[in-house]
């Protein structure tokens, strides 16, 4: 790397918040698996304590070695669902607590994979944590869970996007005194990845082996700044402008996340190069949007700005590493934007919107806090709408509502750091009930069929 971009990448990290916003080592625990509860809690506690011993205080020493901030130092682990094979209710709220006591016995932000896999069909087991989850959630700290109820391949499990409605009622209730925050742990997939480093959502996909590193890295305020100097030029310099950047930021992430790797003597996984803000300003997403001209996110113009960048994003990292991973594009959690929190404030992003915006984008309906009177079937048909732009698109979406418990249209929520807040946004009053409890599969796609 010569002078020039030595400096610029300095100047990247002191002043517009370039990061390495996680380091996640994934765990297998397949090899945790008991009928026996107290078996399973016990292995996979010395599992995780054992392998995860070193993460922070490593990533914390790069980190330092190269001036960059690792934001977060997270665990991912083999869906709970699995290592249980029949786990009652119980059971998995106490797999859920010995996940929680080694995630802060070592010391990380979050530990995922609390989650189920149900979008071909549902063992006894996985209905059993499924079940698990509103309490899990509410008696843990750190713990964070998903579920996957499609694919493109299987279709749309509607019995578990059913059941998945009602769970985040009741995860919202659990949490009713903190403004709901239950749900901010809580994602429910298409198409999920088992590679991805970011929570709420991440696992560690059986396919991984027995442990790797991901990195998910981020700079928002970066991109922006590159494209204050390409104002009233054409879209396709912008496009290149922003995989430029990408390209410079993806490099630096697979520096740091290689050699923390190396000192935890772990293999390297994936680069997840995803801008996902934070509700620090300079820090947003929906900022670079109205860079690019469109006034304020949420207007005409939002979904394709948002689309190039998505793939200009993806075309950088791809050139820039043969590691790139999970889910790489650009995130756009209401709560955790500040120019989103702005634009929902003033009524110039609404529900719909979002969701259109969520066929380009990464993911999917993100830190949404809505009406808590919002009725379970009105969920649940939420995240068959957002469910199926995933199936038919061949990419994931995710669905992280927050009914938030007691508050309506002119509320407030606050779930503050990197969570933020946001204003309660209104969504419709149809009577979906009879569409929600139908049961059984939306078939998948005709072009799902390749072989």
């Amino acid at each position: 790397m010569d002078n020039s971009s030595i400096l610029e990448t300095i100047h990247m990290l002191e002043h517009e918040n370039l990061d390495i916003r996680t380091a996640t080592l994934g765990i297998s625990l397949m090899d945790c698996i008991s009928d026996d509860v107290d078996v399973v809690c016990q292995r996979v506690y010395d599992k995780i304590t054992t392998l995860g011993a070193d993460l922070v205080d490593e990533a914390n020493a790069v980190g330092a070695k190269y001036g960059v901030s690792v934001v977060n130092k997270r665990i991912s682990v083999t869906p709970a669902s699995l290592i249980l094979p029949r786990g009652t209710k119980e059971d998995f709220i106490k797999l859920a607590k010995a996940m929680d006591d080694a995630a802060i016995k070592i010391g990380v932000d979050f530990i995922g994979g609390f989650s189920a896999l149900v979008h071909s069909g549902m063992t006894e087991s996985e209905r059993a944590l499924i079940e698990a989850i509103p309490e899990a959630l509410a008696t843990t700290e750190k713990v964070c869970s998903s579920v996957n109820v499609g694919s493109s391949k299987s279709g749309l499990n509607m019995d578990a996007v059913a059941m998945m409605g009602k769970v985040i009622k009741d995860a919202a209730y659990l949490s009713r005194d903190a403004d709901s925050i239950g749900c901010a742990k809580l994602v429910v997939f298409a198409n999920a990845v088992e590679d991805n480093p970011f929570m709420a959502g991440a696992f560690h996909g059986t396919g991984l082996g027995d442990h790797v590193l991901h990195v998910g890295i981020s700079g928002p305020g970066v991109v922006k700044t590159a494209l204050e100097k390409f104002r009233g030029a054409p879209f396709d310099e912008v496009a290149q402008c922003i995989s430029e950047m990408t390209f410079k930021i993806t490099r630096m992430g697979e520096l740091v996340g290689k050699e923390i790797a190396k000192r935890l003597d772990t293999p390297f996984g994936s680069i997840d190069l995803s801008l996902a803000p934070t509700p620090a300003v300079g820090d947003s997403v929906a900022r670079i949007l109205e860079e690019i001209g469109v006034g304020t996110v949420g207007g005409h113009g939002t979904t394709a700005a948002l689309a190039m960048l998505n793939d200009a994003v993806k075309k950088g990292g791809i050139n820039a590493s043969a590691h790139v991973g999970g889910l790489s594009g650009a995130f756009i959690p209401v709560s955790e934007d500040e120019g989103m929190i702005s634009a929902a404030a003033s009524g110039a992003l609404a529900f719909d919107k979002l969701e259109a915006m969520t066929c380009v984008c990464s993911v999917g309906l993100d830190m949404i806090a809505i009406p808590g009177d919002t009725p379970a079937e009105t969920l649940s048909a939420m995240i068959a709408d957002e469910s199926m732009i995933g199936i038919i698109n061949h990419k994931t979406t995710a669905v992280r509502l927050i009914p938030v418990y007691g508050k309506d249209v002119g509320d407030n929520a606050t779930f503050g750091g990197l969570l933020g807040e946001a204003p309660i946004l209104p969504v419709h009053k149809n009577d979906c009930a009879a569409f929600a409890v139908r049961g059984g599969f939306i078939p998948a796609p005709i072009h799902s069929f390749k072989n």
